[in-house]
């Protein structure tokens, strides 16, 4: 499969598993106009890419990314508030499809991630970290919230008083606090991150995809509805996935002692 090259990033896909790489190591990975626009795209491309099993990503370098370029904020505050609203949605976009693909999406932090390189972390379904990573939210240093998920994700995730914490005092927490504070599931060391990042890849690659899809779709709604709503959902869920060859193949695979062969189907 011919995957499409990129000036600020890199993609790769091998059996299923896509590993996107943010690549602008000198800045931190932190991104320009370009860069957005490229990441736009490749999940674009990624989210309409059926052969698609799992997306991994991390970043060049020694930062996973230091999220929006302060260098080119000035470009921002510019222009009028619809203007600004316009390019913040752009970039909400490319965050909510990843939340919304329906594939498990693997963060491997392995350096600094701050602000909207957080926020990146955050719309992915795992976060998996390299001891000497950083982690926080330091946009009130410049007069600024996290905007593009930092607020709405970080709340649901670590709750209100953590999340009170990192948005309003800006300070970078060391991988073993975030680890604590359920920011991150996994902390490893730095060499053992993109092994380990590849093994839960296969782990997940192997199992029945339109099954991990639609648990994704499920657990992500139940999220903001009454429990009443979730069941609903659920019931709704398994009776797309009965219906499924997986989950034939799932069954006869388990009473014939075998591995089950997934299709997608």
């Amino acid at each position: 499969r011919r995957l499409m090259t990129y000036e600020f990033l890199k993609l790769q896909a091998d059996a299923g598993i896509a590993v996107l790489t943010l690549n602008r190591p000198d800045t931190l990975n932190s991104w320009n106009q370009k860069m957005r626009g490229e990441l736009r795209v490749a999940v674009r491309d990624l989210v309409a890419d059926d052969s698609l099993r799992v997306l991994l990503i991390t970043g060049e370098g020694r930062a996973f990314s230091a999220g929006e370029d302060v260098r080119g904020m000035q470009g921002l505050a510019e222009v009028g508030p619809r203007s600004f609203r316009r390019a913040v949605r752009n970039i909400h976009n490319v965050f909510d499809e990843l939340e919304a693909i329906e594939l498990p999406v693997i963060a491997a932090i392995n350096g600094v991630a701050a602000g909207g390189g957080l926020e990146l972390a955050l719309s992915c379904d795992f976060r998996i970290a390299a001891e000497s990573a950083k982690l926080g939210f330091p946009e009130s240093n410049v007069g600024l919230i996290p905007g593009s998920g930092g607020c709405s994700r970080l709340v649901k995730l670590v709750g209100i008083a953590k999340a009170k914490r990192l948005v309003m005092t800006g300070e970078m927490i060391p991988a073993q606090q975030a680890l604590a504070m359920g920011l991150v599931e996994e902390v490893l060391p730095a060499d053992k991150l993109m092994p380990r990042a590849m093994e839960l890849a296969k782990q997940l690659a192997g199992k029945a995809p339109l099954a991990l899809g639609l648990a994704k779709v499920v657990l992500n709604a139940c999220v903001n509805v009454d429990p009443d709503t979730g069941r609903h959902i659920e019931r709704l869920g398994q009776s797309i996935l009965k219906k499924t060859e997986d989950h034939l193949e799932g069954a006869k695979a388990f009473v014939e002692k075998r591995r089950p062969e997934f299709k997608g189907r």
